[in-house]
């Protein structure tokens, strides 16, 4: 029997009083026995922002439901609950705890960078599918575990890169790979975001009551909390990769589509804090890179990936965006949809396309990336969104950091997934795990 919580112990200061957990609760009108070819239950794990945004994008698919959430924060945690059904719907600290529910099918993992691989991991052997947020982990070997995982226990895992399922960028990826454009020879990729003056640089102190810091640490070194190191995660070494990793996944996803390569065979980096004010985060707010690749079905010669994050500034033509140079063409393509004009000298005039989606392009683009997902939970069909094409899509950006950190240019074997003679810079391939977690297929 399971004893429910009242509200008081639920938001209480006491994590482990906050979150509990049951074995055969549902939202309304949910039976116990539906299965992945009717109703597909799904657990969220990290209700975060994005988190509840994918799981509600997911409840607006015919045949799913959201039977438990979990999270190391109570109040998000309560938050997501609610937004999934109320009290019938289950509610885990730990997300093994949220796994070894045998009813629930695959699992959305929406946590912070540094908690995607090992849930996706877990999940994989306990049997349940999985959507699991970009980027695929903070190393380069995570990405590569999760994809063992998924291949091991043959289990449909897609990644959170939703501009995949867009029909104007399908339609971008077809026009590229025509050779409408001519010969590539590179690709632009930025970033651009007013985040002046900084996050600032505020003490360490305790956490907040509502969140076992030490488990949201996990497997990264043990630190004490401090508010940038939650609140603005994307920016420490330990949990995140910068824009360059975490936002420009979705770029490298296309480029590497539309291209159809899938790795560089070489990246440096540049970059540094040119204009935040005093601050405790970091990766740098001004930081450029650039991977080179070798000859591909569409640039038959090779061709430049660059790509510029700026933090200090937003103004620019569109400001997260990418461009494919061609001699006959370049194109402009971002979430808006895409521009495509002919370089001086050749024939035709400037053509666009526009985004389908129209309402509320966030949460439309995410059902239609869901809708892809569920669909191959039940065909078991691997995704376009591949757990493979996500560790790909990831990897620019980790060989871009550890460039950046090594100070100098490296090469990359992709097949060994190691870089080439610079045994300091391969030592950034794989991080370490702090016991007792451990990085194991």
């Amino acid at each position: 029997m399971v004893t429910k919580p009242t509200r008081r112990e639920f938001l209480g200061t006491s994590a482990a009083a906050a979150a509990w957990a049951g074995s055969r609760l549902y939202a309304a009108g949910a039976s116990a026995d539906a299965g992945p070819n009717e109703t597909i239950n799904l657990g969220l794990i990290g209700c975060g922002g994005e988190g509840r945004a994918v799981m509600a994008a997911h409840m607006l698919c015919p045949g799913t439901r959201v039977v438990a959430v979990c999270d190391l924060h109570a109040t998000r945690m309560a938050q997501a609950r609610e937004q999934a059904g109320g009290e019938k719907v289950l509610a885990y600290h730990d997300f093994r705890k949220l796994l070894d529910n045998k009813d629930i099918d695959a699992v959305i993992v929406g946590t912070n960078g540094h908690w995607h691989v090992l849930p996706t991991i877990h999940a994989c052997q306990a049997g349940k599918d999985v959507y699991v947020e970009k980027p695929l982990g903070t190393s380069i070997g995570e990405g590569r575990a999760a994809v063992e995982a998924a291949r091991k226990y043959d289990r449909i895992v897609q990644i959170g890169t939703q501009q995949h399922s867009w029909p104007h960028y399908q339609q971008a990826a077809e026009i590229i790979q025509s050779g409408r454009l001519g010969e590539i020879s590179e690709v632009k990729v930025w970033d651009m975001d007013y985040m002046y003056p900084g996050p600032g640089a505020p003490p360490d102190c305790d956490p907040p009551q509502e969140l076992d810091w030490d488990f949201w640490v996990g497997p990264s070194p043990k630190k004490p909390y401090n508010p940038n190191r939650y609140a603005q995660h994307y920016w420490w070494f330990d949990y995140a990769g910068g824009w360059q990793l975490d936002w420009a996944v979705h770029h490298y996803d296309i480029v590497h589509w539309c291209m159809g390569v899938k790795a560089p065979v070489s990246a440096a980096a540049m970059g540094g804090f040119m204009c935040y004010e005093e601050t405790n985060i970091e990766w740098p707010d001004t930081f450029s890179g650039i991977c080179q690749y070798g000859p591909g079905p569409v640039a038959k010669k090779g061709f430049l990936l660059q790509y510029t994050f700026r933090g200090g500034c937003r103004r620019e033509q569109r400001s997260h965006a990418k461009c494919f140079f061609g001699t006959e063409a370049s194109m402009l393509l971002d979430r808006s949809g895409f521009t495509i004009t002919p370089e001086r000298n050749r024939p035709g005039k400037e053509e666009s396309a526009r985004n389908a989606f129209t309402t509320n392009v966030h949460i439309e683009s995410l059902q239609a990336h869901a809708q892809v997902f569920l669909d191959c939970v039940r065909s078991r069909k691997k995704s376009p969104a591949d757990v493979e094409n996500g560790h790909c899509s990831s990897n620019p950006g980790h060989l871009m950091n550890i460039a950046w950190k090594v100070g100098r240019k490296i090469r990359w074997d992709a097949d060994k997934e190691q870089v080439v003679d610079d045994p300091q810079a391969d030592a950034l391939v794989t991080k370490p795990y702090r016991a007792p977690w451990k990085l194991e297929v």
